[in-house]
């Protein structure tokens, strides 16, 4: 990072999908590809399906809600001021029942640009199951 950086409130890059609204916070193209913090708006309903990450590490702080966070063989209730650190190669998955808002650190991954990538795509690009591996594992993101 070369100099200060510094996002208001409300403010920073950010992707309004219809089970989040994400706001960049830090982007990994400031670090090298080392640091990327993302502050998601949950919505009522939010799913995030179960995967893992072979080098990242993600980080979830939550500020409203809560998180329930399933593992293989245990499920989390994370509340307002809880942080889980998920290592790599731990499969997980979540679930926002009725909305919230989390602090989401990501190590070792460029999940802004992730998000970027997913803004600038068709259906047709969502709909096509091969192209949309391909783009998650090239971010460290694998389902089953």
């Amino acid at each position: 990072m070369k100099s200060i950086s510094f996002i208001r409130k409300g403010e920073g890059e950010n992707y309004n999908y219809a089970q989040d609204h994400c706001f960049i916070k830090l982007s990994s193209r400031d670090t090298n590809g080392e640091l990327c913090i993302v502050e998601d708006t949950l919505k009522p309903g939010f799913h995030l399906n179960r995967h893992y990450h072979k080098i990242m590490t993600e980080v979830f702080y939550i500020l409203e809600g809560e998180l329930e966070l399933i593992f293989d063989n245990e499920t989390t209730i994370l509340k307002e001021g809880d942080t889980i650190t998920v290592p790599p190669k731990v499969w997980h998955e979540a679930n926002c029942k009725n909305g919230g808002k989390m602090l989401t650190i990501f190590k070792n991954g460029e999940f802004d640009i992730f998000l970027e990538q997913l803004s600038k795509m068709t259906e047709d690009d969502f709909s096509n199951e091969v192209f949309m591996k391909s783009i998650s594992e090239k971010f460290d993101i694998y389902e089953e």
